[in-house]
Parts: C-alpha cells; sequence; structure tokens
C-alpha cells in the first residue's frame, strides 16, 4: 500500500480556506509568485521520488512519469507568465485628470476535482494558476491515486504555503458531490469525465456566481489521407492511440482512413501495435505501456471490444489479457465502418476503432459525427485539406501530421461539447482563476449636470 489515511472532510477544509483567503488575496502578487517559486524548487529536488511514486500509482512506465514530473515544472513557469499577460493589472487611455483600470479579482475559495490518469500534472494545471490569482484551493485527488495528490499537498507545506491555501480531501464521489455542493465556495475546477461534468453543470446550473471549469474527455477521430510515409503515419497513429495505455483525454478512438490505402496503413499499424512492449513500470526493456489503472477498468474495456464485435465490428487486433488477475491489455484495433450504429462514447484505453471512408468530406462528416470535441487530427493529405479539416473540425486541438495526445504548455488545452465548457487550460487558465473588475478613478470629485435642468428662480 503506498498510502493510507482518513476520510476528507469537507466542511472542515473549505472553512480553512475560507479563513485563510483574505490574508492571502491581499498578498503581494509578488508574494505569491515566490511561494509558488519554492514550491517548484521542492519538486525539482524530489524530482525522481515524485516519478517513482506516479509509475507506482498508476502504473504508467517510469519514463513517462518523469515526462509527466517535467510537464508539471514547465506548468509552473507558464502560470506565472500568462497571468502577467492574460489577467495583469494595467491602465487603458483615459481624459486627462482620470484614470481608467483594469484589475482582476480572485474568485475566493475553489475546489479542484482531477482523474487519475495524470495525477501531479493536471492538478497542478489548475491550483498553481488559482494561487498565483489570489485563491485558496480545495483539492480532491482521485481516489485511485491518493499517495500522488498528498505528496502535492505535502510539498506546498514544505514550501511554507500558509496554512489553509491549500487543502487536500481524499474521498470518493460522495466527497466531491459534498464539496462542490457546499455553499461557502466560489467555484470548482474540474478534469475527469463527461458523466460527473454533466453532474456538475446541472449543479451550477442556478448558480451563475460561481465558476465552474468543465474539461473533459473525447471520442475523439484521426484522419489519415493520402502520405507516402506509411510508417510515420503508423507510428503516429500508434502514439495518439496507446500513449498511456490508451489513459488520454486527447487519445485517438477512432481512425478515419481513405479506402485507398486502408490496407498498407492497417498493416503497419497493426505490426507497429504488435510489437509495443506491455510490462510493468520500471521492467527492462522499458515498456511502451503499463496497465490501465485497475482490474475493472480492464474488464470494462474487454466488454467493450466484444460487444464493438458482436454488434458488426470486424477486429483487426483483439484486445487481450495476458495476465487474467492484472489490468495489464494489448492494443485492441477493431474496424467499426458496417456498424449500424457506432456508439459515441469515450473507451479510456487501448482501443482503437477504425472507419473506411472515399471521399475527404466524408471524413469530415464522420469526424464531425460525435457529442464530444476535445481533440482531431489529419495525417497526410495537403495544406489544403487541412484548412478544410480545421475549418469545419469541432475540436479545441487540431493537428496535422501530429498526435494528437501531448498538449503545449504554451498553448490553451480544452474542448467543446461533452468535452468542455469554453474554459480551456494550459496558459489559458489564468482567464478562469480571476475576473476582471473596471474602475474609473479621479484624485478629487468634480461632476456637473449640464442639460435636463429646470432653471432657479428668484430668490
Amino acid at each position: 500500500m503506498l498510502w493510507q489515511g482518513d476520510l476528507g472532510n469537507a466542511e472542515n477544509a473549505i472553512d480553512r480556506a475560507r479563513s485563510a483567503w483574505p490574508k492571502w488575496a491581499s498578498m503581494a502578487l509578488s508574494a505569491r509568485i515566490e511561494t509558488v517559486r519554492r514550491f517548484a524548487t521542492k519538486l525539482k529536488t524530489q524530482y525522481e521520488d515524485l516519478a517513482t511514486l506516479i509509475a507506482r500509482e498508476t502504473g504508467k512506465p517510469i519514463w513517462e512519469a518523469r515526462n509527466e514530473v517535467e510537464n508539471l515544472l514547465a506548468k509552473i513557469d507558464v502560470a506565472v507568465k500568462s497571468f502577467a499577460e492574460r489577467t495583469s493589472h494595467r491602465q487603458l487611455p483615459s481624459q486627462p485628470g482620470l484614470k481608467t483600470a483594469i484589475r482582476h479579482k480572485p474568485h475566493g475559495v475553489l475546489v479542484v476535482i482531477t482523474p487519475f490518469n495524470r495525477p501531479a500534472s493536471i492538478p497542478i494545471g489548475h491550483i498553481i494558476p488559482a494561487l498565483i490569482a489570489g485563491n485558496c484551493v480545495v483539492f480532491k485527488p482521485s481516489e485511485r491515486t491518493p499517495a500522488v495528490g498528498q505528496y502535492l499537498v505535502d510539498a506546498f507545506a514544505l514550501a511554507e504555503l500558509p496554512e489553509g491555501v491549500v487543502s487536500i480531501c481524499h474521498g470518493g464521489a460522495e466527497i466531491g458531490q459534498q464539496l462542490a455542493a457546499h455553499e461557502a465556495i466560489d467555484g470548482v475546477l474540474f478534469t475527469g469525465s463527461t458523466r460527473t461534468g454533466i453532474y456538475l453543470n446541472r449543479l451550477f446550473a442556478d448558480r451563475p456566481d460561481k465558476i465552474l471549469v468543465l474539461e473533459m474527455g473525447g471520442n475523439n477521430p484521426l484522419v489519415v489521407w493520402d502520405t507516402p510515409d506509411i510508417h510515420s503515419a503508423a507510428v503516429l497513429i500508434a502514439q495518439s492511440a496507446f500513449s498511456s495505455t490508451g489513459q488520454r483525454c486527447a487519445a485517438a478512438r477512432r481512425l478515419i482512413v481513405r479506402d485507398t490505402i486502408y490496407d498498407r496503413v492497417l498493416g503497419e499499424v497493426r505490426a507497429l501495435a504488435d510489437r509495443l512492449i506491455i510490462n510493468d513500470p520500471f521492467s527492462n526493456p522499458a515498456p511502451f505501456m503499463g496497465p490501465v489503472i485497475d482490474n475493472d477498468s480492464a474488464d470494462g474495456l474487454t466488454d467493450s471490444f466484444l460487444y464493438l464485435m458482436t454488434n458488426g465490428g470486424r477486429p483487426i487486433k483483439h484486445m487481450s489479457r495476458p495476465i487474467p488477475e492484472r489490468p495489464f491489455l494489448t492494443p485492441g484495433i477493431i474496424d467499426v465502418t458496417a456498424m449500424p450504429k457506432r456508439p459515441d462514447v469515450e473507451l479510456f484505453g487501448p482501443i482503437l476503432q477504425v472507419i473506411k471512408v472515399s471521399e475527404f468530406e466524408e471524413a469530415i462528416h464522420v469526424a464531425n459525427d460525435t457529442r464530444y470535441g476535445l481533440s482531431s487530427g489529419l495525417i497526410g493529405g495537403t495544406a489544403e485539406q487541412y484548412d478544410q479539416l480545421w475549418a469545419n473540425s469541432r475540436a479545441g486541438v487540431v493537428n496535422w501530421n501530429r498526435a494528437t495526445v501531448g498538449a503545449v504548455t504554451q498553448a490553451p488545452f480544452g474542448g467543446i461539447g461533452l468535452s468542455g465548457n469554453f474554459r480551456p487550460s494550459g496558459y489559458y487558465a489564468a482567464d478562469y482563476c480571476a475576473h476582471p473588475v473596471v474602475s474609473l478613478e479621479a484624485e478629487a470629485p468634480k461632476a456637473m449636470i449640464g442639460i435636463g435642468l429646470k432653471d432657479v428662480g428668484p430668490g
């Protein structure tokens, strides 16, 4: 067991944050940034310990866990820069003797709820911008990765963050519901499943006074068109579909392939998938994929692959369970072109559904045949075709000849539809962590009414 502790107390955590907020919000911005920098320094000195903990708790390969720590540290630097660029205090041109200022205020106490798949970098992507802006945070990590969540909060304490500015509240869905529904919070920053996101959206439907940020999953399409480099296309497909064992919100779930290159592309993808090493995080040679997060998830994914098979799907590469009692899965590839009704769901694992098309307009139509809208991409094709896909794709991230996974730290990251509510994280996280307040300022009151007054009579 990596960690054990008490179930969180939502009331106490929110009370501590509420008490800490006035002093934290009134602290100079430079002091808040200095505290955040100390936190980053602590994590740098504990780099390998944190990466090892991530690998052990999630099962992801150690090289991937190290990449997550690198991403986390980069997010801290970017959060400082983006706050200065997007939400800094500034003045606008104004009349003589009058100052027009735009200032940004924090919301107050924000609840941060995050998933298991990137248990360090995703929380930091919300928490650090919130702290820089002057908010206090109550953090509920996934109940599947409590150790990493606790590690981060302990690192804040070591960085001398004032008591109550960041609190942790361990638990499952019930604790999350208590935190989100609490009257004393000012908003929720959420990354996770669409089902939970919809619940939160309904919960906040009559509360426009509270900020709600939803970063959810995707049924992401990847279109493959004419390309002379079939091998590179297959590599990008494998990276998009099977990185992190398919447990990435931006992973490609649907591969849309032109019929004239279908056999060559799928032959190469299958051959590459057969070569992917699947093993424990620290095994040698280094694995490409570790397990999915737990046996329940593995059972659900094998059941989903069986459902696709029995409802018109044609297996190209069967998904298997190499060790029945453990959550390792081999990549599954299945052609669903002939399925009368393809399920529009996020299968959060290494399942790639393939659809064959003959016209590029049909490829765009199939790509958009989803309620989700996180990521999409094109491999091959022409610049004109990419522009056509970009213009018509309903997604927050659209790539050309690149994998669908791997967000750019210096850019926004988010989606539309069932993937998000137009509040992207990444470089744009500063936007939802503070709100603008405009003020017209003069050193002394001086005013008159020049029209619409009655004449003053004699005497």
